[in-house]
Formats: C-alpha cells, sequence, structure tokens
C-alpha cells in the first residue's frame, strides 16, 4: 500500500488507502492536521511540503494551480485534501506557517 511518512510529525507513517485523500489518510490514522475550508481546496492550510516522492502522487487539481499562479503554493507543495497517493512513497513535512500549537514537532531532518 502507497505510504506517506511526515517527517517533523512523530509516528506519521501513513498508508495511504486507494482513492483517499492524504488529508482522509491522515485523519484516519489518528492525525490531527490543519484543514479550515473543510478539505474542499479553498485555502492553503492542510499544505504539505513534499520532500521526495512528488512524481508519486496524482497531477495538481484546479484548486492547486490557482494557488500556485497566485504565489500561495510553492511547486514543491501540495493541499493534503487535494492530493492521492496511487502508488509509491511520499516523505513530507508539516509547513512552519501551518503547524497546529498542540502537536509537538521534530526537525526530522
Amino acid at each position: 500500500m502507497p505510504t506517506l511518512t511526515v517527517q517533523n510529525l512523530p509516528g506519521a507513517v501513513v498508508s495511504v488507502p486507494t482513492g483517499a485523500t492524504l488529508l482522509a489518510a491522515l485523519q484516519a490514522a489518528g492525525h490531527d492536521w490543519m484543514h479550515a475550508c473543510g478539505a474542499k481546496g479553498r485555502c492553503t492550510t492542510c499544505r504539505l511540503e513534499v520532500v521526495e516522492g512528488l512524481e508519486h502522487l496524482t497531477p495538481p487539481t484546479e484548486a492547486e494551480l490557482r494557488y500556485r499562479a497566485a504565489g500561495r503554493l510553492l511547486p514543491h507543495e501540495r493541499l493534503t485534501c487535494q492530493a492521492r497517493l496511487p502508488e509509491g512513497q511520499v516523505l513530507g513535512r508539516t509547513p512552519e506557517a501551518t503547524k497546529l500549537p498542540h502537536l509537538r514537532y521534530e526537525d526530522g531532518r
């Protein structure tokens, strides 16, 4: 099964079921992840910095392309509410701006 590992979130090695978004997989595994718009692709609070495996993710959605064009989403970032992982492994990080205050993050590099 495809796997998402979040470097700076302890214990965040998540199996991503077929068809599930990264956000849905994180939540199903019990991880709290910022998402202000209700997983509709209308904000960028659920973004993930992709360190490795960007090529394994589904192509960017229209929402992600709009945010990239507006400079609100970098080329190595994806919205977890939009991106899916059909195969392979992705290594990512929680961006500084979207870390939740009640969670403990590590450097993880």
